[in-house]
């Protein structure tokens, strides 16, 4: 078992009692949840913190008073705020490692607020489910303590921390983005699966797929969509209107295509008949003629 000191965890839902469990961290680890302020739940995680063994604290302030490591396990929409409380308890020089979430810039100021405090503040992005990996999970590190933050991680554990070379909000960067094809990908397959139920064209239009799936790497899959949108982007847009229009008749629910309406006229707009042929070059006249350069 590794050796674990002076560690507080902030948030216990699936993540941290995931980590701490795995980790046998026990009563090494102080432990708040703002669930326990909540009667109806406080009976509930109770008992989460005596079945993993961690030590739970009545206030945020108690668990992370005097600890030399602070993990931020809650939900997107608290990270910020509970950056904000810890920063009023934190020991000075403490490391606090944001594990959640959210934006590169809720992570920056997230960051300006801890080591206002004095303490030191690492952008840790995690890049798989919790559920199985465990200490497995593999973990994107950036900031000015990141390679500390790296052992000390290894010290609890993980088994896979990696440091990204940058400022806080390059490691959630690269979290963030990727999820604009990981969820996104998720939400159009059940825009489609839902509407071919519906329609009772499941079976063809799952096949149809099948034989059409590429297995090209990314950077290749990418390259050629964009040739196929700068090229007939104002097309494709007319013909996902109608999509929107048979999914809205359907009933089943039409936002991803909707959005896809727009950006393909939008790039399609930009005239280029004859594309650039890298990916990178592609990128770059998009950024440019679209005004985003």
């Amino acid at each position: 078992m590794a050796q674990v000191l002076d560690i507080a965890i902030i948030g216990f839902g699936e993540a941290g009692q995931t980590f701490a469990s795995a980790g046998a961290w026990g009563q090494q680890a102080k432990v708040f949840d703002r669930l326990t302020d909540d009667a109806q739940c406080r009976a509930s995680k109770l008992a989460d913190y005596a079945r993993v063994g961690v030590a739970g604290c009545d206030t945020h302030a108690d668990a992370v008073a005097g600890r030399d490591l602070v993990i931020s396990l809650v939900t997107a929409d608290q990270a910020l705020a509970v950056a904000e409380t810890t920063a009023r308890s934190i020991r000075e020089g403490a490391l606090y490692l944001d594990l959640n979430s959210v934006a590169p810039s809720t992570k920056q100021a997230a960051a300006r607020a801890i080591e206002a405090a004095g303490g030191h503040y690492v952008d840790v992005a995690v890049m798989s489910p919790v559920q199985p990996a465990a200490l497995n999970v593999p973990l994107l590190l950036s900031g000015s303590q990141a390679l500390l933050a790296k052992h000390r991680l290894a010290a609890l554990g993980f088994n896979k921390p990696r440091v990204i070379d940058g400022p806080v909000g390059r490691a959630s960067s690269i979290k963030m983005i990727r999820s604009v094809m990981v969820k996104g990908q998720e939400a159009l397959s059940a825009e489609c699966v839902l509407a071919a139920t519906k329609a009772g064209v499941l079976d063809e239009v799952l096949t149809s797929l099948d034989a059409s799936w590429s297995e090209a790497a990314w950077s290749d899959r990418a390259n050629y969509n964009l040739d196929r949108m700068l090229v007939h982007g104002s097309r494709r847009s007319a013909e996902m209107a109608e999509v929107v229009k048979t999914l809205d008749d359907l009933g089943t629910g039409s936002d991803m295509s909707r959005g896809t309406v727009v950006r393909q006229a939008v790039i399609g707009a930009l005239g280029q008949r004859e594309p650039p042929e890298t990916l990178q070059d592609k990128i770059a006249s998009i950024l440019l003629i679209g005004g985003q350069a």
